[in-house]
């Protein structure tokens, strides 16, 4: 596996661009070069950390601890870390990995198709937000969770930013994404520019279920602490 694409633990199950097992392609400043026809929404510097939530408990699998760019366009999200080191949480379950820590250039993405739901967790005063970006996966009841920490305005700017540029997405390509008529009209109000009720877990109809690189990642036990607290159906992790 490519090294830029490790930190985030899965991989597209189908209808994904073929140059993904390279990861997103960046420009002399360490920034995302759009391809043809891709629109930059956005660009941010927030933290960014691995999860992989499950229905009785959550473990963390990576965490970066500097904050990166983040870059969203109207297909993805991509970030990009310069000069940092990956900090993997580690159990004592036996298993080939990848050294525990990895110099240089990191990067990493998920496509608008993967996206299920979004959770904006509440901060504690002069704490910073989060928001987390959660996939469905094959086979598992599991689902890897991509963490991006900061200001709190911020952090819900770009959750709004997300939820509708994941929801104009689907819309536009049907070829992708088979919506039925309710999920159309969810997604119709997903695209809207205001705030919605219930706006911190938000549902996104259409996603395409993602699968894992690895068998440990499906199969691993031993949870790890974390800070999080308040994720709604609790949870658990995998990493690279």
């Amino acid at each position: 596996m490519h090294a830029d694409a490790s930190p985030f633990f899965i991989a597209p199950h189908r209808f994904d661009a073929p140059d993904d097992d390279v990861g997103p392609s960046l420009d002399y400043r360490y920034r995302l070069r759009p391809v043809p026809g891709e629109r930059v929404l956005g660009r941010h510097r927030l933290s960014v950390a691995g999860y992989l939530l499950g229905p009785t408990e959550t473990r963390r699998g990576w965490r970066l601890p500097e904050p990166v760019s983040v870059t969203v366009t109207d297909q993805r999200i991509c970030w990009v870390g310069s000069g940092s080191q990956l900090s993997l949480v580690v159990d004592d379950a036996p298993r080939s990995r990848p050294p525990a820590r990895l110099n240089g250039l990191m990067s990493g993405q998920i496509r608008w198709q993967w996206p299920s739901r979004l959770e904006l967790l509440a901060a504690e005063q002069d704490a910073p937000a989060q928001m987390l970006i959660v996939c469905d996966a094959l086979r598992t009841i599991q689902q890897p969770a991509l963490a991006l920490g900061g200001p709190a305005g911020e952090v819900a700017a770009l959750a709004r930013q997300v939820r509708r540029a994941v929801a104009m997405f689907r819309l536009t390509r049907p070829q992708l994404v088979d919506l039925s008529a309710q999920e159309r009209d969810v997604l119709l109000l997903r695209a809207g520019p205001g705030l919605l009720a219930g706006d911190t877990r938000v549902t996104l109809p259409g996603s395409l279920p993602v699968e894992f690189h690895s068998r440990d990642d499906y199969y691993r036990s031993g949870p790890e602490p974390t800070p999080w607290s308040g994720l709604a159906g609790g949870a658990a992790s995998g990493h690279r």
